[in-house]
């Protein structure tokens, strides 16, 4: 095969890794409700827990003031560790009695293998929720309302079209 012929080639496998691994992401419309509650806005991050049970990935962070990160104390380790960019995945932290909107970006690779989004929140000199919320990674439950257990109320995830 001459170079040209063998250039084509490469780029054209490339270029089919490249999509299939941008159409394995899906968006996914998240709305969180606080529960009516005395005290500061809550923080809450929303991470990508692996089958063993380790931090995978942070999804978004509602709180923007890093000097309040270590309030969410399992998360903070792993993210202490990894020094993930959170630019992108950060917001305003949301009140009692208030709701969030967030869209979330999810492997769909991970579905239905053991894998868990976990909602953590912790309120300044208050109470902290490791598991908040905790929503088994498959086709079924991600749409299904999920109850809080702390400061959140509930949690409801619609796929985007």
């Amino acid at each position: 095969m001459n170079n040209i012929v063998k250039t084509t080639i490469a780029t054209l496998l490339f270029s089919m890794a490249a999509l299939s691994s941008f159409a394995q992401a899906a968006k996914y419309k998240c709305m969180i409700q606080m529960n009516a509650y005395e005290g500061e806005k809550a923080y809450v991050v929303i991470s990508l827990i692996n089958p063993s049970g380790a931090y995978e990935k942070t999804l978004a962070v509602l709180g923007s003031d890093k000097q309040w990160y270590n309030t969410i104390k399992e998360w903070y380790k792993f993210q202490n560790k990894t020094k993930e960019k959170l630019n992108a995945v950060t917001g305003a932290s949301v009140g009692g009695g208030d709701r969030a909107m967030r869209t979330l970006d999810i492997d769909e690779t991970k579905f239905n293998k053991g894998y868990k989004l976990r909602f953590e929140s912790a309120v300044e000199e208050q109470k902290y929720h490791t598991a908040d919320v905790e929503i088994p990674l498959t086709k079924e439950a991600i749409t299904e309302k999920a109850n809080g257990k702390g400061y959140i109320k509930l949690v409801k995830l619609n796929k985007v079209q």
